[in-house]
């Protein structure tokens, strides 16, 4: 494996263990409040918000199978996700039907997913959690569900907002890289970007707004090549600003 992907993995990893996206340098400045609200209305315009229907993260129905697939998918692919998650619920739908089984056997169950005795532990941690603490109910606000083992803010703002249908934005990859590139905001951690947004975001774009970064960050705001020159906020984003309005070289 290249030096380049070792390291890769090893931040992913840190970030399937801890929640949290490896630090960056947020030195360019965030928007000031018009500009931040200005950038919202244009990833209104252009990018998809919030599906009608939408259930649990990885589409699934219920708040249990969503904190768990939500565990699952960290440093997995989402077809790998689902294959874990599919074989780990046909084998028990319920947290006391989990700690039925073995640390073993789940951890069969959930190979696909990558790093399957690690998620196993916590898998039956976090079943014990909910038996003994929450009387077998996830919980609903973002302190209970960070309480339970391998749960990280991310992992919560994601089942509060698609579980519980909370207006919260969740801080994936996409949304970290998008928010402190462009100076929605300046932060160096994931959960410092998390808290930033709960604080200065307008309250109309709660609801889409994790939909719209994302949708962003996958078609414009690109990890290693953003289209910068096409870009409908390069004349707000502080990135483009800080290189003179030139978009980097392809890698």
């Amino acid at each position: 494996m290249a030096r380049k992907q070792v390291a890769a993995a090893i931040e992913e990893t840190a970030e399937a263990v801890t929640g949290k996206a490896p630090a960056v340098e947020a030195d360019h400045g965030a928007l000031s409040a018009p500009e931040r609200e200005e950038a919202f209305r244009r990833l209104s315009a252009h990018m998809p918000g919030r599906t009608k229907g939408a259930k649990g993260p990885k589409d699934q129905p219920d708040p249990f199978r969503s904190v768990v697939s939500c565990l699952l998918s960290a440093q997995s692919r989402d077809v790998n996700t689902a294959a874990a998650v599919e074989a780990l619920f046909a084998l028990a739908r319920t947290p006391d039907e989990m700690l039925a089984l073995t640390e073993a056997e789940i951890a069969r169950a959930i190979k696909p997913c990558g790093l399957y005795n690690m998620k196993a532990r916590s898998i039956v941690r976090l079943c014990r959690e909910l038996i003994e603490r929450h009387d077998r109910v996830v919980p609903r606000d973002r302190a209970g569900l960070m309480s339970l083992p391998g749960i990280g803010r991310k992992c919560a703002d994601i089942v509060m907002s698609f579980a519980f249908d909370e207006d919260v934005i969740a801080v994936d990859t996409h949304v970290f890289r998008v928010c402190n590139r462009t100076g929605i905001t300046n932060e160096r951690t994931a959960d410092r970007t998390a808290a930033a947004l709960e604080r200065d975001v307008p309250d109309w774009a709660r609801r889409d707004g994790h939909f719209w970064l994302i949708q962003f960050g996958k078609s414009v705001c690109l990890s290693r090549r953003p289209r910068c020159e096409t870009c409908f906020l390069n004349d707000l984003c502080r990135f483009f600003t800080a290189r003179g309005g030139v978009a980097p070289a392809s890698p």
